[in-house]
């Protein structure tokens, strides 16, 4: 029977074996950005070559979601491997979308390389009859929460429950079979070197909110109307106005857009739209400061005489990442390429839906570089795909080859060590709580 190291050497060398198809995959997705909810092309792309490994699969989850599942053959936990499928809206990127401007401004072109990568790894090499459990290869949907108003129609429709993939992955079942949980994003930090172990981040609530005015000639019987865009001007300047109130240590950001600024410039706007998220860094803060931006919201409506209605969405929980399971993944990401090319990272201000299942299984979200320019910016390329992509999927096909092998010991140990937050149905109590609608008229 070969060591555990001789099967982790096996699986790197199946990855390298067929790196060009691994990057031929990431690049294919960056040249077709998908946004949330919408990454049609991308599923199927994933689809095939799930089918092209042999691997069973089910799509059409949370709309376009892929879960792949291989067995050992022996009785054990399931590892689930994660990938997001979605794009952001970046149309100055180089790689827009030229007609929708959609651009992987964030790398998750280079996760679901990645996730392939981990599906070589442990399907063609021959090491699978040598673990105990199961891996699931999961393509995940919407991780990036934008495009509310759209998302809140499929909702609204019975489409989704959530806005969130995770989330809405797991409100259909599809994280009751996993015990733990990896995947990798891409980092262009540059002291994050090669790769980034996990730290914390924030989590968030999203606020979709509609001001009502009355329409009147601008130019000609202004005095008639009731300007909605000057009730949402004043709702901004109130919510800077409560920026001295957020403590520092809560790590509390706000940051609204309008959506929809009025009809035509010759009329009074009666319809204006906001949509904002309000993130901290844990639950208890986020709720704090989304009263306060309720508030400001109302007051910038009463100001001017009109109504508002606000709209709050269960977003993402903050990360929290297994120490156990970090520790396997540090481990071999060291034998991998070295300690000096392994930073520790501390608290972001971002957040994900992977804290989500953070909260509920034992989950990991480190980073590797390979990229240059501002994460969510018109500049952010991947430039070593070898750092971005072959090195984490090899360093996630060794995690799991060592919480696997020896009859799932690893695995065991860090699910006996776990301390989860939530159970499901706590975490699906919990959002489902968050979510309110409020019509105020002053």
């Amino acid at each position: 029977m070969p060591s555990i190291q001789e099967l982790k050497a096996t699986a790197c060398q199946e990855i390298d074996r067929q790196s060009q198809k691994i990057t031929g995959v990431a690049q294919t997705i960056l040249d077709n950005p998908e946004t949330g909810f919408r990454e049609v092309k991308t599923s199927r792309l994933v689809a095939q070559n799930f089918a092209g490994l042999g691997i069973t699969y089910r799509d059409g989850l949370a709309i376009t979601g892929v879960k792949g599942v291989v067995s050992s053959g022996s009785p054990g936990p399931t590892v689930a491997v994660l990938g997001e499928l979605d794009s952001l809206i970046v149309p100055q990127h180089p790689k827009a979308d030229p007609q929708t401007g959609a651009a992987h401004a964030c790398g998750h072109h280079a996760q679901v390389g990645m996730l392939i990568g981990v599906a070589i790894a442990l399907t063609q090499s021959g090491v699978l009859p040598f673990l105990a459990g199961k891996i699931a290869f999961m393509a995940v949907p919407a991780e990036e929460y934008i495009e509310i108003e759209f998302r809140e129609n499929l909702r609204k429709q019975g489409k989704l429950s959530f806005l969130g993939g995770k989330p809405e992955l797991v409100k259909l079942g599809e994280f009751d079979d996993v015990d733990m949980a990896m995947m990798t994003h891409i980092t262009s930090v540059p002291g994050d070197r090669q790769i980034a172990l996990g730290g914390t981040s924030n989590g968030m609530v999203a606020k979709r909110v509609q001001f009502l005015g009355h329409s009147a000639h601008a130019g000609g019987e202004p005095h008639k109307g009731i300007n909605a865009l000057n009730a949402a001007m004043i709702a901004i300047n109130a919510i800077h106005a409560q920026r001295e109130t957020f403590r520092d240590d809560d790590t509390i950001r706000v940051h609204p857009i309008i959506t929809k600024g009025g009809e035509v410039v010759n009329i009074v706007p009666e319809d204006v739209r906001l949509e904002t998220y309000v993130r901290g860094k844990t639950m208890e803060a986020i709720q704090d400061a989304s009263r306060k931006v309720d508030r400001a919201l109302r007051a910038g409506a009463l100001a001017v005489g009109g109504k508002v209605r606000i709209t709050t969405l269960p977003g993402y929980f903050p990360i929290i990442n297994d120490p156990a399971l970090q520790e396997v993944f540090r481990a071999n990401a060291i034998q991998l390429i070295g300690e000096r090319e392994i930073t520790q990272k501390g608290h972001g201000t971002g957040s994900t839906d992977m804290g989500d299942l953070s909260y509920i299984i034992p989950a990991i979200h480190p980073y590797a570089g390979g990229a240059t320019g501002t994460s969510h910016g018109i500049d952010h390329l991947i430039q070593d795909y070898e750092v971005a992509v072959i090195n984490p999927a090899k360093a996630m096909a060794m995690t799991v080859i060592d919480l696997l092998a020896d009859g799932a010991a690893k695995a065991k140990e860090v699910l006996a060590r776990s301390q989860p937050r939530l159970t499901r149905k706590q975490y699906l109590d919990t959002m489902a709580s968050l979510l309110k609608e409020e019509e105020y008229t002053g």
